[in-house]
């Protein structure tokens, strides 16, 4: 029987991907290990081993294809002894075939869904897949109390009070009633709010509903087209976001409203960094052509500090969940890297361990790879802390967005010339303001200051990260 080839989840969040490039051809020969295709995801390109041998009979997704749901039949690899044309035709006749969308045939409330059939595997059989169950009809007495809906309209169960004439102008103009406050009789959003919506005074963003139990308060953002509402026709291009800048927009989104965070900041002084910086590159061992082994960077040193407080204080090196809190044994340190087409953060695994040389050439290495999209998945995935430095743009000082699942975020500011007090007298210092974020839920204000305190000693006293 043919097998399969289905399109591989090359991390645990993805989805979907794009089939970038076919590397075999129908009627090729494929053993096991052959890298057969590119698999494009949000922020890498991967090489897809085969894991069977036989023969390519039918490449069923054409290289260049977008978003190919995971786990959906990319190929057929007929085996040996198989007759190829016949695994060939056998895909094209069970290749799935776009269905036209249709209305969703009401059920009555409460009425269970069926369950979807599950994908075929491989070989033949069926992949299971999870049944979200329905939720359960509420009971009586419950659920029948009025509500603030969002934007403060007053709601009763699902419905808000609104009049006809103001649902009918909603409706024709496109405007979400539960982005209005109501002028009328206890909230009720009357005609004369819809007019004022439309010329966008009336829209402002909706209050917190009460969460039911576990659930955080999230208030819906307004729709595209309300958005584009505020703005005149002819005054603006769309351009479409690319999957690596939904994903950045949905883990951001995502650690914003479940993440409560605390920020640290402090001056560092790096005069004797700058000077043993200086030192150090001038005495790399020449290579071949007489280049340097390597460079150091203001950062390379930030990044040996940070993983080496991590270690000083390892109640701070670790990730929250909901049942236990992960201690990590090492600092995995990512470091972001900005991209034409977004952002990254690689990882310098146990950084600690790591010679300031060796984090140098590494960090260099997994962002001119990062460039190309040829990062693997645990090269930018997981990492106990981040560093985010701006300091080469001319930002003195700024906040950084915690990367989950870690719980701590680097903010590197640039190095300056500046006055300072010392001994009553002025004197100029080169200085670094670093802000240090963290996750409230893992790490209390203390415990961030031992960490940043102890970021702050090492960075201070470079000669300290190599003893």
């Amino acid at each position: 029987m043919p097998t399969n080839i289905l399109m591989p989840a090359l991390s645990p969040t993805m989805e979907k991907g794009n089939l970038a490039k076919w590397l075999k051809k129908e009627g090729d020969k494929v053993k096991s290990g052959d890298i057969i295709a590119e698999i494009e995801t949000d922020k890498a390109t991967m090489e897809y081993e085969a894991a069977d041998e036989g023969t390519l009979a039918k490449i069923v997704v054409p290289e260049g294809t977008q978003d190919v749901a995971v786990n959906s039949v990319i190929a057929v690899l007929a085996n040996e002894g198989e007759d190829v044309k016949e695994a060939a035709s056998v895909a094209k006749a069970e290749a799935p075939k776009p269905v036209p969308e249709k209305a969703p045939e009401k059920k009555p409330e409460g009425q269970p869904q069926p369950a979807p059939s599950a994908p075929s595997s491989p070989k033949g059989g069926r992949i299971s897949t999870p049944v979200t169950q329905p939720h359960p009809p509420p009971r009586s007495g419950e659920g029948g109390a009025a509500q603030a809906a969002p934007g403060g309209v007053v709601s009763h169960g699902n419905r808000i009070f609104s009049s006809p004439l103001a649902r009918r102008l909603a409706k024709e103009s496109g405007i979400d009633l539960s982005r209005l406050s109501g002028s009328g009789p206890h909230g009720r959003v009357i005609a004369r709010d819809i007019e004022e919506a439309k010329s966008g005074k009336a829209l402002r963003a909706p209050a917190a509903v009460p969460p039911s139990a576990g659930t955080p308060a999230i208030a819906p953002a307004m729709s595209d087209q309300q958005t584009l509402s505020l703005f005149a026709e002819g005054s603006y291009d769309l351009v479409p976001h690319d999957s690596m800048r939904r994903t950045i927009a949905q883990r951001l989104t995502a650690a914003a409203q479940s993440m409560p965070v605390f920020y640290l900041t402090v001056d560092c002084d790096i005069g004797k960094l700058v000077a043993a910086r200086e030192e150090i590159n001038a005495l790399a061992p020449k290579g071949e052509g007489g280049k340097p082994a390597y460079k150091l960077s203001v950062n390379d040193f930030v990044v040996k500090a940070l993983a080496l407080a991590l270690q000083r204080v390892p109640q701070t090196n670790v990730s929250w969940t909901e049942a236990a809190m992960v201690k990590h044994k090492h600092s995995d340190i990512g470091v972001a890297v900005a991209l034409p087409f977004g952002l990254i953060t690689p990882i310098v695994h146990q950084a600690e361990l790591k010679p300031l040389s060796v984090i140098s050439n590494e960090m260099k290495d997994l962002a001119a790879r990062a460039k190309e999209k040829k990062l693997k998945p645990h090269e930018y995935q997981g990492g106990s802390s981040s560093v985010s430095n701006l300091g080469m743009y001319g930002i003195k000082e700024f906040t950084a967005v915690i990367n989950p699942p870690q719980s701590t975020i680097l903010a590197v500011g640039t190095g300056e010339e500046r006055a300072v007090v010392r001994n009553g007298k002025i004197e100029v210092a080169t200085l670094m303001s670093v802000t240090l974020a963290c996750d409230h839920r893992s790490i209390d204000g203390a415990l961030g200051a031992e960490l940043i305190g102890a970021f702050k000693t090492l960075i201070e006293n470079p000669v300290m990260m190599v003893v």
